[in-house]
């Protein structure tokens, strides 16, 4: 496996537990959160400058919209924050004890995609849900466990998705017309002793980059599901990977102080920093949400 670029330092941080990293093409910046932070981050490579707004809960993912907004994914409520910090409640799940909306996507047709978890991986307490416009939340896959990485192939046929303690990472067909899923498949399947499956994105060359929490790695998969390379990062819990830049070529990766040790801090002072590489393959502009 070879073409393997070292990962530098992007942002500092440290975020206690980074995620959700989104490049907004349309501002030139880097958009992710700190789940319990509570915390939305946006950062400009190019000037180096920095904002940040606080949430009243766990914050598990934002989607840029396409009228410049945000949806923001807080506890068990999905918001939308309109360009004038105007937060409007769309929708919400049923609150339940350990239960957060964690990883959130828009698909190509602009509906959202919103997953939870259970913070206590209780087995069958979580679910995937579908928001349509109309502001229907449905939910589509549910007895899940940790729903993480969301994303689609370059011509949306197919959607990846991974329930992270099944070790997996599946790809359904997927129904650009209704947003509807069909056959399931698995796409990859990943040792435990590799690390905790979590966030992914996909290339413009249908190349799918998994981060593996716990594991210090991020792998890209080929579109047949077969492993290209791996890429050993320099801290332990990489969480989720998007495509940023001008170009849309750098790999930016939200990493966790989230579940260290104090030994393991110690040993790691920039745990919870941004990094960043260049793989040589490139991103795909993000979908926004159309509600």
């Amino acid at each position: 496996m070879s073409n393997n670029p070292p990962a530098t330092i992007a942002v500092l941080g440290p975020d206690h537990l980074g995620e959700g990293p989104v490049w907004d093409d349309r501002t030139g910046e880097l958009v992710r959160v700190d789940i319990s932070g509570r915390l939305v981050h946006r950062w400009n490579p190019e000037t180096d400058e920095a904002t940040s707004f606080t949430t009243e809960g766990d914050v598990g993912a934002v989607v840029l919209c396409q009228d410049g907004g945000l949806m923001v994914a807080m506890e068990c409520e999905l918001w939308r924050v309109d360009t004038t910090d105007q937060w409007t409640l769309l929708a919400e799940v049923e609150p339940r004890p350990g239960v957060r909306f964690n990883d959130c996507r828009a698909d190509p047709r602009g509906r959202l995609w919103a997953g939870t978890l259970h913070r206590d991986r209780e087995p069958g307490q979580a679910g995937l849900y579908r928001l349509d416009p109309g502001n229907v939340l449905t939910e589509v896959l549910p007895e899940r466990t940790i729903s993480n990485g969301i994303g689609w192939s370059p011509d949306g046929g197919s959607m990846y998705y991974i329930d992270s303690t099944t070790q997996r990472v599946v790809e359904y067909d997927y129904d650009l017309d209704n947003g509807e899923l069909g056959d399931r498949s698995v796409f990859a399947d990943i040792e435990t002793t590799d690390g905790l499956p979590d966030g992914l994105t996909v290339d413009a060359d249908g190349g799918v980059w998994v981060c593996l929490f716990g594991g210090g790695r991020i792998r890209r998969y080929r579109p047949d599901g077969s492993l290209d390379r791996e890429i050993v990062l320099p801290l332990t819990n990489p969480t989720c990977p998007a495509f940023g830049g001008a170009d849309l070529g750098t790999l930016y990766i939200t990493t966790a102080r989230h579940r260290l040790t104090e030994d393991q801090l110690a040993r790691e002072p920039l745990a919870g920093a941004v990094l960043q590489l260049r793989p040589g393959e490139l991103g795909v502009a993000p979908y926004r949400f159309s509600g």
